[in-house]
């Protein structure tokens, strides 16, 4: 959709009375000229480095401050300026420091020549200070970009789900407000900045793309049948009564950051850290309960660890009150977790890595899991897309550090790359074959052993986990949000996609850090995927009951950050499948890009339509079509083909009478394979 225009209810530009705010036209709110951002990529790709590209960014930063704001001084709100900023006031910081060091240094050395010791120490003091500055201002720690242990489309481990290695894409720039400040009333998690209808139309797609089904509830019943069927279960699907877990990341929501009396959140520094977004959270409750009949008090959601703003709680229980909602202190409806009468998980490490203040204090061999755990039937893991200063990445892998019940995650850092942040290269466990406590997590068969469904929400990725969500410049974002969710049955394959885009995103070159290139930051994935790459004589065995954990999953690296193909794509291996459900502002940009496949839709004429469409495709060879019509939900309306057809152009002919007016998806399956559209009925 245009950004500038509110995301109306039906995903598409709307100008109706929808109670959301309409943004300014897109001339108020010019965005960073296309030539600065080229000049961002010329630097990367002639490996200039940092500081050179600071230099450069920061005075062009700096012309383009002056051009648009000092005629209008008003234009300094604006996004576009938001981005600049940063650039010209660390180069103006960086030379008045400078200047300031310099004409310390010459203070003190005439102080010294007239014998003024006093006066030279405090000149001597300014200068060092000073060079602190231009040293340290504003710059998180920066590693040089990596090489990874694998090379490109080099799969280890043993593919997982009913595709298996499958991992879906699904990317919709309609998601987010491309205005959004993330000031503090403007968070990215208000309705006005992230639309739920789109939301729930690409978490509907993502898992019916993920399954290969028509329907909503087909694709559940799916993903229930094949996880009970791998688990030892027999061919069952969800059995009423079983208990749902739905983990989610809530880490800003600690002491200070709301009030007690409310849950509201206050306007404080952790004000729209990136974290799991809500909208995703109630898309995946209207799949459950509305589309698949799970009574809502089997269904659990929440952050042990950490509390429910009123905000979220208010979305959620609004329409779901009889959802068991978890949060550390049990008010205003919210339900507290109960720990497990016993230790549930023992590291692998057996005290020699872990200690209860992450590199010191005394030895750490278990923890306690709430019961919302410990008793769930199946769990969906909803991490948000972000790179960490202690483990180079934060996804589904750890997004269990905070289902424990000590209050805090120190304990674990000891097993991660960088125990204490970057900043403590005294701690570092960079490379590859050392224990890693992500793997203990994904492999504990009450963790990444119950989940029936990983969902990445990449809506508003983020640079760190304490970080808000940042515009990611790679393609296809170009300084836009990230607007996306990946999901996936193969923990390690999603883990394997996500840190690609990481990666590629927070190099050396990028302003907000480059954790994800730490040497090692995706040992963790690849011991997951295949026990022949953990250290020397050292086993998994989170239960400690004797049985060793075996391949989590596949784990692989893309061709290229350009063209993002894994094996499965390329038909060289049997690693990842990443499956790109592509939207865009116009109906004639949406598809399912998939390579190779065997047919081709094209655009359905006229569109908009009244009263009836066309929706033609071209078949490679004779294969069994199914043809839908689903609206934004993910209900299929209607069935326009479901048959066996012959190789050739095919047409049909849609008249949806007794429909009402609205943006409408139709999806043709032919085989293996399965393409989207959109296509918008006025009447």
């Amino acid at each position: 959709m245009k950004k500038n225009q509110a995301l109306g209810h039906d995903g598409v530009a709307s100008h109706s009375n929808t109670g959301m705010s309409v943004a300014a036209p897109k001339s108020a709110m010019k965005p960073l000229p296309k030539w600065l951002w080229r000049m961002r990529h010329t630097l990367t790709r002639r490996r200039i480095t940092g500081r050179v590209a600071f230099i450069v960014l920061g005075i062009l930063s700096t012309a383009w401050f002056v051009v648009r704001v000092v005629p209008k001084p008003s234009r300094a709100t604006y996004p576009c300026m938001q981005v600049a900023t940063p650039f010209m006031s660390g180069l103006v910081v960086s030379l008045l420091a400078l200047l300031t060091t310099v004409g310390a240094f010459r203070k003190a050395k005439a102080s010294l020549m007239h014998s003024r010791y006093v006066t030279a120490a405090c000149f001597l003091l300014l200068g060092f200070s000073a060079v602190f500055v231009v040293l340290t201002h504003d710059q998180p720690p920066v590693y040089a970009d990596s090489k990874l242990l694998l090379s490109p489309n080099q799969p280890v481990g043993e593919a997982r789900g009913i595709f298996p290695g499958r991992v879906v894409w699904v990317w919709d720039p309609a998601s987010t407000n491309e205005h959004c400040t993330n000031n503090f009333g403007d968070g990215w998690f208000l309705p006005k900045n992230t639309s739920l209808d789109v939301v729930a139309a690409m978490t509907a797609d993502a898992v019916m793309q993920l399954t290969g089904k028509p329907t909503v509830r087909e694709s559940w019943d799916a993903l229930f049948l094949d996880f009970n069927r791998t688990h030892g279960k027999g061919a069952v699907g969800y059995a009423d009564g079983e208990k749902i877990f739905i983990r989610t990341n809530q880490v800003s929501a600690s002491g200070g950051t709301y009030d007690a009396s409310t849950f509201e959140i206050k306007s404080q520094s952790r004000y729209g850290m990136a974290e799991t977004s809500p909208q995703v959270v109630l898309a995946l409750l209207r799949q459950l309960v509305n589309d698949c009949g799970v009574r809502q008090e089997n269904i659990s959601v929440g952050d042990p660890m950490k509390h429910m703003y009123r905000h979220v709680f208010d979305m959620w229980h609004n329409e779901f009150p009889n959802v068991v909602y978890v949060d550390a202190d049990a008010r205003l409806g919210r339900t507290a977790p109960r720990s497990s009468s016993q230790p549930v998980i023992f590291y692998s490490d057996r005290g020699q890595v872990l200690k209860t203040s992450g590199t010191t204090g005394s030895p750490v061999l278990s923890d306690y899991y709430p019961t919302v755990i410990t008793e769930a039937t199946y769990i969906i893991n909803v991490p948000a897309m972000k790179g960490h200063a202690r483990a180079g990445v934060t996804l589904t892998g750890k997004l269990h550090f905070g289902s424990n019940l000590r209050g805090s995650a120190t304990h674990l850092h000891g097993g991660l790359i960088a125990p204490n942040k970057v900043t403590d290269s005294s701690t570092m466990r960079t490379g590859y074959g050392l224990y890693r406590v992500q793997v203990d997590l994904m492999g504990h068969k009450d963790l990444g052993g119950k989940t029936v469904l990983f969902l990445v929400d990449a809506l508003w990725g983020g640079s760190e986990a304490n970080d808000p969500p940042r515009k990611f410049s790679m393609a296809p974002f170009y300084n836009d949000w990230t607007s996306s969710v990946f999901v996936s049955q193969d923990q390690v394959a999603v883990e394997s996609v996500c840190f690609d885009f990481l990666k590629a995103e927070f190099t050396s070159n990028n302003p907000y850090g480059s954790y994800p290139q730490v040497p090692g930051a995706d040992d963790y994935i690849v011991q997951a995927a295949d026990p022949s790459y953990w250290p020397q004589g050292f086993t998994y065995d989170p239960e400690n009951d004797g049985t060793l954990l075996s391949s989590l999953g596949v784990c692989e690296h893309w061709n290229n950050a350009t063209d993002k193909q894994y094996s499965r794509n390329l038909k060289t291996g049997t690693g990842v499948e990443l499956l790109l459900v592509k939207r865009t502002a116009t109906a004639v940009d949406e598809e399912v890009i998939q390579v190779p496949r065997s047919f081709t839709l094209q655009q359905n004429y006229p569109n908009p339509f009244n009263p009836s469409t066309t929706i033609r495709y071209v078949l490679g060879e004779p294969l069994p079509v199914r043809l839908g019509i689903f609206d934004l939900t993910g209900k299929e309306v209607a069935l326009l083909v479901n048959e066996s057809q012959d190789k050739g152009e095919h047409l049909v002919e849609w008249n949806p009478r007794g429909l009402p007016s609205g943006a409408y998806f139709y999806r043709l399956n032919a085989g293996n394979h399965s393409e989207v559209k959109k296509l918008i009925l006025q009447r």
